[in-house]
C-alpha cells in the first residue's frame, strides 16, 4: 500500500492549449507542462476543470492524454494526473484505462454528474465498477471532490466504504468544495489514510497544517513559485503566513472573475509571453481590458512574500 505523501506535492489544474479556430494545440501541450515544471510544479491534472475536461469528446481526450505524456522525456520526476471522470461509466473506464496504459501515475475522477440525487450505495457501485475495471493494482484513483460544479458530493462515509474495499487503488481525493467545515473533518479523518490534496488556493496551510499533502489549483498555472515557495517554507518549519495571505488576496481577485480556464489562458500572454489560448464554448475568452485589469489587480497585492 502506498504511504499517504507518496503523491504529496504542488499541482497546476493545466489548461489544454487549443487553437483560436477551436481545433487542439497539441504540441504546445508537452511544451506548457514543462514550463510548469521548471516553475516549481511537482506534476499536473490534464483535463480537469480548468483543463476543460467535459468539453471534449472521448477522441480528442484521448489525444490530448497521449500528447501530455510527452512532458516526460525532459522532466522524469513529474508527475501527470488525468482527469478522467465522465456520466458514462463506459467512457470513464475507456478512458481511466488509456491514462494507466499510456503512464499517468494516477487519475481524478468526478462522480456521474447528470443525476443529482444519487445515494451513496449508487456512487459506490459507480466507482467500484470503474477500479475494479480500469485502475491496476500500483494505479491511483483520485475522487474529484467538487459539489458546486458537478452537484453530487463525497461524502466521508463513502470515501470510508470504497477505502475499505479498495484501499491500495483509493489513494486520495482533490477537494474543491471550498468549504473549511468539509475539509477539516475530511483531514481529521483520512489523513493517515489518503492523500488529500485541497483545489483552493486559500487553505494550502490549513491543508498542509492539518495532516494534508498539497494541492491541485488553477493559479499554481501562473503562480506556482510562490506556491512552491509556501510548500518549502512548511516542510523547513518555517512561517508560511506571507506566502499565504499572497494566496488569499490572489484567489479573491480571481473568483470574482472566473471562471477559471478563460482567466488563466488571458494572463499567461501577459505575464510569460505564451500563446493566447482560446477556449471552447460555453466559455468565451477574456477580452484585452479585461485580461489588463486582472493584471493590475493582481500587481496591487502587496509582494513583500515574493521578494
Amino acid at each position: 500500500m502506498r504511504t499517504q505523501t507518496s503523491l504529496a506535492g504542488i499541482y497546476a489544474a493545466a489548461i489544454t492549449p487549443i487553437h483560436e479556430d477551436g481545433s487542439l494545440d497539441l504540441e504546445s501541450l508537452p511544451v506548457y507542462l514543462d514550463f510548469l515544471a521548471n516553475r516549481g510544479c511537482h506534476g499536473a491534472l490534464i483535463l480537469g476543470t480548468t483543463g476543460e475536461g467535459p468539453s471534449f469528446s472521448p477522441d480528442e481526450r484521448d489525444a490530448i492524454l497521449k500528447a501530455g505524456i510527452g512532458v516526460l522525456n525532459s522532466q522524469r520526476d513529474f508527475v501527470l494526473f488525468a482527469g478522467t471522470g465522465t456520466p458514462s461509466l463506459h467512457e470513464t473506464i475507456c478512458l481511466t484505462k488509456t491514462a494507466f496504459d499510456i503512464g499517468y501515475q494516477g487519475v481524478v475522477v468526478l462522480p456521474p454528474y447528470y443525476f443529482k440525487s444519487v445515494s451513496d450505495d449508487g456512487l459506490f457501485s459507480w466507482f467500484s465498477a470503474l477500479i475494479q475495471q480500469a485502475v491496476p493494482e500500483k494505479g491511483a484513483l483520485f475522487v474529484y471532490h467538487i459539489p458546486a460544479v458537478s452537484g453530487v458530493a463525497i461524502s466521508l462515509e463513502l470515501l470510508s466504504r470504497l477505502k475499505s474495499k479498495f484501499p491500495d487503488q483509493l489513494v486520495g481525493i482533490k477537494d474543491s468544495s471550498g468549504d473549511p467545515i468539509y475539509g477539516s473533518k475530511l483531514i481529521k479523518k483520512f489523513r493517515n489514510d489518503l492523500t488529500i490534496l485541497t483545489g483552493n488556493d486559500r487553505f494550502i496551510t490549513e491543508t498542509l497544517n492539518g495532516g494534508g499533502s498539497g494541492c491541485i489549483t488553477a493559479l499554481a498555472n501562473t503562480l506556482s513559485p510562490m506556491i512552491r515557495k509556501l510548500w518549502d517554507a512548511f516542510h523547513h518549519a518555517e512561517d508560511t503566513t506571507l506566502f499565504q495571505e499572497y494566496l488569499i488576496q490572489a484567489r479573491t481577485i480571481a473568483e470574482k472573475l472566473g471562471p477559471f480556464p478563460p482567466l488563466i489562458k488571458a494572463l499567461l500572454p501577459l505575464q510569460h509571453n505564451l500563446p493566447t489560448w482560446s477556449v471552447r464554448p460555453p466559455l468565451t475568452p477574456f477580452t484585452k481590458d479585461q485580461a489588463n485589469k486582472l493584471l493590475r489587480d493582481l500587481n496591487s497585492i502587496n509582494y513583500e512574500a515574493i521578494n
